[in-house]
């Protein structure tokens, strides 16, 4: 993406006396992206999202969100974002419909607007016979989405959803994802959570962090489809010996799973794929899958964490 990003941060501290919980994060966000905020817990997520959403001031450092400055313009830009903390601040003894009025307000829609803007979210959030009941009567995933309802209610280009899904169950958390694709396309949107498969799946950026700092900053595809630790999985008709697939050049390794198939590991931009299909062909060994092997978030998100390889190394090109 391009262009003159929505969100920047630059070099963000924060300290609790000697506790550095964030050194230096340096960030941009795209107007319709979905930046997916990734680490194991006590990393500095929720700190991050509380500072970018203007309850939590920094240490030093420097947020600007659609072209003005948190500390300088707090209240111009809190009305460019909506926020979902970790903990929805809801009020139980309120309907939906009385809290979401309330909410709207302050967010400063004309009261000629509130009712068409609450309608509006409880039907993007799947509240539509809830308008009525008590918010403390609700089921905790019910309780979940009207948190969402309350960060969108104002239509806010910066969205920003701390653990979302907490909660619900298996189609609810379809549908929610569904919702926050739909927002992303008017919308920028930053997401904390600790299901991968959920950021794999929503995002189109992740940033992995851990004790205060940026590990990995990248879409999902990079991540996803970058060096797959040098491997693909080959399967013949006629396998071969193991020694004579070794011998073509650019493989380094061999691993035989069973009924024809094999795990190869190349050396990038060798052409290993290509010497092995010529053999194939020449020696009618009958190849009929080649797949190259691909990262899971979760599995790059556990290497790095455990510090067991570095990012560049997780996203070399593939062989």
């Amino acid at each position: 993406m391009v262009g003159i990003p929505f969100v920047e941060v630059r070099d963000l501290h924060r300290t609790y006396g000697p506790l550095a919980v964030l050194r230096g994060l340096s960030f941009e966000l795209q107007t319709g992206e979905v930046l997916g905020l990734l680490g194991p817990n006590g990393a500095g997520k929720t700190t991050t999202l509380q500072i970018l959403s203007g309850a939590l001031t920094p240490s030093s450092g420097r947020v600007s969100i659609g072209g003005k400055d948190l500390i300088a313009e707090p209240r111009a830009c809190k009305l460019l974002l909506g926020y979902l903390p970790e903990h929805p601040p809801l009020y139980p003894e309120l309907t939906v419909d009385e809290y979401l009025g309330f909410c709207a307000r302050l967010r400063q829609l004309r009261r000629a607007q509130v009712p068409a803007a609450v309608e509006r979210v409880r039907e993007q959030c799947g509240l539509e016979d809830t308008g009525r009941r008590l918010i403390g009567n609700l089921s905790k995933g019910f309780q979940q989405r009207v948190g969402i309802a309350q960060a969108i209610i104002h239509s806010p280009p910066l969205v920003i959803l701390d653990e979302p899904t907490v909660g619900l169950d298996p189609i609810q958390i379809r549908e929610i994802r569904r919702l926050i694709r739909e927002l992303a396309g008017e919308h920028s949107i930053i997401l904390s959570t600790h299901i991968l498969a959920e950021a794999q799946a929503v995002c189109d950026r992740v940033q992995i962090i851990n004790r205060g700092q940026i590990m990995l900053s990248e879409t999902v595809d990079r991540v996803t489809g970058g060096r797959p630790g040098g491997s693909v999985q080959v399967a013949f008709e006629a396998p071969p010996g193991i020694n004579e697939i070794e011998a073509i050049s650019g493989i380094e390794s061999v691993e035989s799973l069973g009924s024809g198939r094999f795990r190869l590991r190349c050396i990038p931009n060798s052409g290993a794929r290509e010497q092995l299909l010529s053999e194939s062909l020449g020696k009618r060994w009958g190849l009929c899958e080649l797949t190259p092997e691909r990262h899971s978030l979760e599995e790059v998100f556990v290497r790095l964490i455990a510090g067991e390889e570095e990012p560049a190394a997780l996203l070399e090109p593939r062989a």
